[in-house]
């Protein structure tokens, strides 16, 4: 058997050494990904590792064997590597179809470089063991042969034993909802073969499927949950916008709990402060992206529709023909044009744009560089083209739909010195909760910069102007949230607090106040047609969020930054374990643990389902 690993007669084969090696690198993700190591479950990872070196061993001519292997453990390594730093930037176990997303990487570098760790480097460590795999190797020479007969068949029956034990790895854990969960179980590699079964089995269902069925068991389902105490033939403030110009500000990694918070006297964000009390506040608005992240933000605005999570909307589905609201407004002649300063291909907003049938993008080329951050443009340049654009559209009587996409508090949030526009205490100087709320502030400014320019301009008294975050900010590997809490002077939980994005709608002459309806970035799209004066019902429009101004009750799920199954409603925060009553939830009001959350167990089966037809329902879309 020893010679499976390293033949007496040359070339040897260093299988046993790559082996080990193998096996050490995969403990040390479990410890980055997990922070332990799930001893029982190390099995797993042994089984699914021979599976692949037997591969290697059964169809690699004998001379090609050495370079095949450390070739084979040089590609493990950096997929490893990268993998730990996935999650470190995305809290996120990777799956091969985000790896596969790598090239985007060279877009975002210094945040992705700010988090690497020097213990991600041990990955590449291999000279370290190679004395031992040496010493393994010389030791080996030493005993009798196995006659060739044997050696060949070796692979085989090994193969064959841990490609079962793998299997069975995978069929009883594959159930799992909660990814991190089933990664911890399954091991890295079988978690990636569990993804690849489910996509194939999603692909055939697709395959057989027929959108008009789907539409049917997406309004049977939604029938089983009471939106409304008392629906109104008529919803509150429909049409109470009909007919205005829209502007939709996405704000980059732009969290809640700066709104109408103070520092040393100073407000955060004045410009929002003020806006918010002739506006419709939704403060208990939570995030829902998928590994598109800022990209799915602006998919789910434009959408209502949940990303599957395993794939960037932009890049999965930019070849279909989304429904959205550029689409309904078309009926109503308006334009849809898109504003963002980075390159248009970045997360394949090239795909995503046209199939949200948008008129024109306007991306990294329209702009002044000011080389404010690694992205070149400022938010005020943003503005300032995106108005002078919209202007001349004005000026032709031509109602617009216009979406900007900020970047200048993209992490690692490094606002230029002669741009700042607050004095951080000593205390937060040099911090990262102090460049963020240094960052937040300019993008705050900023707006107020826009919305000087369209009250000069003549537009402010016609236009609609949506504000809403895509996705947190400060990343919870470096911001203790006693820390943040202590700092700031607010309770800050290391979930709620940090998924809480805000959400500003204001509407020319209509009464603002504070809405406090749970949602999240689906329901942007419904409450804006409301406003707008479209029916979603008369257009035969398929939404899973629903207008906040008239709703009593809600749920909004939420996977890849939290596991499949989470969800908020009107009173908590779900994390699901490995079953629902392993889970944990969290009081939206007090941020206290709650203990007895069995009564929410048929919102988190409406949930999945929620989830699961929102995913048959967008692959179901035709393509353009």
């Amino acid at each position: 058997m020893r010679d499976l690993f390293i033949r007496s007669s040359k070339p040897k084969t260093p299988v046993i050494g790559v082996f080990i090696l193998l096996l050490l690198k995969l403990l040390l993700l479990r410890y980055f990904f997990f922070h332990e190591i799930m001893w029982s479950r190390v099995t797993a990872d042994v089984a699914s590792l021979l599976v692949l070196l037997s591969l290697i061993e059964l169809v690699t001519p004998s001379r090609a064997k050495g370079i095949v292997y450390w070739i084979f453990n040089l590609l493990c390594s950096v997929i490893f590597f990268a993998s730990a730093l996935y999650f470190q930037h995305f809290n996120s176990v990777p799956t091969y179809t985000a790896l596969s997303e790598l090239n985007q990487v060279t877009q975002i570098k210094s945040s992705v470089q700010s988090t690497i760790e020097t213990a991600n480097y041990l990955f590449f460590a291999d000279v370290i063991i190679i004395a031992v795999v040496w010493i393994i190797g010389k030791v080996m020479k030493r005993g009798p042969s196995m006659s060739t007969p044997l050696r060949k068949r070796w692979p085989a029956v090994i193969g064959v034993i841990a490609l079962a034990a793998s299997a069975f790895f995978i069929r009883q854990d594959r159930s799992i909802t909660n990814e991190v969960l089933q990664a911890e179980h399954l091991g890295f590699i079988n978690y990636q073969v569990a993804a690849g079964i489910r996509a194939k089995e999603d692909a055939v269902k697709v395959a057989s499927g027929n959108i008009n069925e789907t539409i049917d068991k997406i309004n049977s389902t939604q029938k089983t949950f009471k939106y409304q105490d008392n629906p109104q033939a008529q919803p509150k403030y429909f049409g109470a916008a009909k007919g205005k110009n829209v502007i939709v500000i996405q704000m980059e990694a732009f969290q809640n709990f700066p709104i109408h918070l103070s520092i040393d006297n100073q407000e955060i964000t004045p410009v929002l402060n003020n806006l918010a009390k002739d506006s419709f506040y939704f403060p208990k608005i939570f995030q829902q992206i998928g590994q598109g992240n800022t990209s799915d933000a602006e998919f789910m605005s434009n959408t209502s529709i949940y990303p599957t999570g395993d794939i960037p909307m932009s890049t999965g589905y930019g070849d279909r023909e989304l429904p959205s609201m550029p689409r309904l407004l078309e009926k109503q002649n308006y334009e849809a044009d898109t504003f963002h300063v980075n390159d248009v291909k970045f997360w394949d907003r090239d795909k995503l744009y046209p199939a949200l049938n948008f008129t024109h993008y306007y991306d990294k080329p329209y702009y002044k560089n000011d080389h404010f951050n690694e992205f070149g443009a400022s938010d005020e340049e943003l503005y300032k083209f995106g108005v002078q654009t919209l202007s001349k559209l004005h000026q032709e009587k031509k109602p617009f739909y216009a979406q900007f996409v900020t970047v200048s508090s993209h992490f690692p949030f490094n606002v230029p010195a002669d741009r700042m526009k607050m004095t951080l205490p000593e205390d937060l100087k040099g911090t990262q909760l102090g460049d963020y709320l240094a960052a937040v502030n300019y993008t705050d400014y900023a707006i107020g910069t826009l919305i000087d320019q369209l009250k000069q301009n003549g537009m402010w008294d016609d236009t609609v102007l949506v504000i809403y975050g895509d996705h947190f900010g400060l990343q919870p590997q470096d911001n203790d949230p006693e820390m943040v809490s202590k700092a700031l002077g607010i309770k800050y939980d290391p979930r709620v607090t940090r998924f809480n994005i805000p959400l500003l709608i204001h509407v020319p002459g209509v009464k603002g106040q504070e809405v406090k309806q749970v949602g999240g970035q689906v329901d942007i799209m419904p409450t804006l047609a409301n406003l707008m004066g479209i029916s979603l019902k008369d257009e035969k429009f398929t939404a899973f969020g629903h207008d906040l101004l008239n709703i009593d009750h809600n749920i909004v799920g939420s996977r890849y930054y939290l596991p499949t199954g989470s969800f908020f409603n009107n009173e908590i925060m779900y994390v699901p374990g490995k079953t629902f009553e392993e889970g944990t939830a969290i009081n939206l009001d007090t941020l206290e643990p709650v203990t007895d959350f069995a009564k929410y167990k048929s919102d988190y089966e409406y949930n999945l389902a929620q989830m699961k037809l929102s995913d048959e329902y967008v692959k179901l879309l035709p393509k353009r």
